[in-house]
């Protein structure tokens, strides 16, 4: 298998780049490294780097970094971490997330795989505006039309949450203050957020407890949560990640650090909600599969082209899945009575909601669905497939005639583009893997 860095660390000290390196490397965030920028510059326009994180920038000696890392990644967008001594502290612009040295390993990834799905979904927003050929706005003129950013602060009352609270004030942030759990559930229910702060207390069980409950809520799934540790307290930090907590300010983050943080973790999810909110307004287009809001085959096919293009442009892995319900015996019954296909539109519209906002789900014939995934291997796309059978085959559809209600499984295909590979190629591999390939079909 061919070693695929995904994260660039730049810095001129050897030592926090062995020991960074040595730890996002155990925890499966391949890295490289550089010590100038001239060197990472060239590695980004070689390889397919997803994320730069730049060790020392508070010093002059890197003084356009993030802009000169930009371009020469460009067209393929990346994440751009700074690394910042305790005692700096100006906040720099043009910075996805600025951590100091304080920061877990664990925190990082979580930050780095947020911040590059991002980045994905901001190229597809860019793809699926030429394949649908219409003058959206640009995606930056949306966000300034918008209301201000919303925290919402979750806990008791902590000797800094006036300080912090005016911080937010000041960067234009609306912050809206819940004492206990159940009032913070109540605000989530009534009102979107941007942001979600909560402050751990002597016990940060309870915090703990509400980002897990976050998590298990589709709504607010991926709403940010940073928590703030006001005491030096004994904390499991992989398991606050694994409950849902997105980045942790420990005890001695200034208020000015913990603003920041905050603020850029609501912008980048505001930025997110927007193009989610965006691509799925797509689906009601008129070119879309009626019933399923899927894409239909021709204008699958079309997009598939341009992200093919796209991805080779960008230097990204694009892969693609293919679904094909199982002829069963089942089936093979629901079949003969006409019932399979009145549940083939609540078959596709469960498949459309079953993936990212960046995904391509298409519908290429009455059985055969097809989903493009940009930035994803061949492997990660099967699974994507095999979740999305799981899930559709723990649904009841109806027989009709009282007959007792059957179900549908999925068989999975997936194939990863290969470098000048044509699209349709990639497409019919992926298919010959659920049965012999239907050329009308894909």
């Amino acid at each position: 298998m061919t070693f695929q860095a995904r994260l660039l660390l730049l810095s001129r000290d050897d030592d926090w780049l062995r020991g960074m390196g040595d730890e996002l490397d155990r925890l499966g965030l391949r890295t490289i490294s550089a010590t100038e920028t001239e060197a990472a510059c060239a590695a980004l326009g070689d390889l397919s780097i997803e994320s730069v994180i730049v060790n020392e920038a508070g010093n002059d000696a890197w003084p356009d970094a993030v802009n000169q890392l930009r371009a020469a990644a460009w067209p393929r967008r990346i994440a751009v971490i700074m690394m910042r001594n305790d005692d700096q502290h100006r906040v720099p612009e043009g910075w996805d997330m600025v951590f100091t040295r304080d920061a877990h390993p664990q925190q990082i990834v979580v930050s780095v795989e947020h911040l590059v799905r991002a980045c994905v979904a901001e190229e597809e927003y860019d793809t699926r505006r030429e394949t649908f050929n219409v003058d959206l706005q640009a995606l930056d003129v949306i966000l300034e039309n918008q209301e201000p950013l919303a925290v919402l602060s979750i806990g008791q009352p902590e000797p800094e949450y006036l300080a912090l609270t005016h911080s937010l004030r000041e960067q234009g942030v609306e912050v809206t203050a819940a004492l206990s759990s159940y009032s913070a559930f109540d605000y989530l229910h009534d009102k979107t957020f941007d942001a979600v702060l909560l402050w751990g207390g002597a016990q940060p069980a309870e915090s703990l407890a509400i980002a897990a409950g976050m998590r298990r809520n589709t709504r607010l799934y991926h709403t940010p949560v940073l928590l703030r540790l006001n005491k030096l307290v004994e904390i499991d930090v992989g398991d606050a990640f694994m409950r849902g907590v997105n980045d942790i300010a420990n005890p001695k983050a200034r208020i000015a650090e913990v603003t920041d943080r905050l603020v850029r973790l609501a912008r980048t999810h505001r930025r997110q909600l927007t193009i989610r909110k965006t691509l799925e307004s797509m689906r009601h287009s008129a070119q879309m599969d009626k019933g399923t809001g899927l894409f239909a085959r021709d204008l699958f096919a079309s997009h598939l082209a341009r992200l093919a293009k796209a991805a080779g442009e960008r230097n990204r892995s694009l892969s693609i899945c293919v679904l094909k319900i199982a002829e069963t015996p089942e089936v093979t019954r629901a079949r003969s009575r006409g019932m399979l296909d009145k549940a083939v539109p609540q078959i596709g519209s469960m498949v459309a909601r079953l993936v990212r906002a960046e995904d391509t789900p298409g519908r290429l014939s009455n059985d055969v669905f097809a989903i493009a995934l940009p930035a994803t291997s061949a492997i990660a796309a099967r699974n994507v497939g095999e979740r999305i059978s799981a899930v559709v085959s723990c649904t009841a559809f109806d027989s009709g005639q009282g007959k007792p209600p059957y179900v549908v499984e999925f068989i999975v295909g997936a194939a990863e583009i290969q470098a000048g590979e044509p699209a349709a190629a990639a497409l019919m591999r992926a298919a010959a893997a659920v049965g012999k390939p239907d050329r009308e079909a894909v």
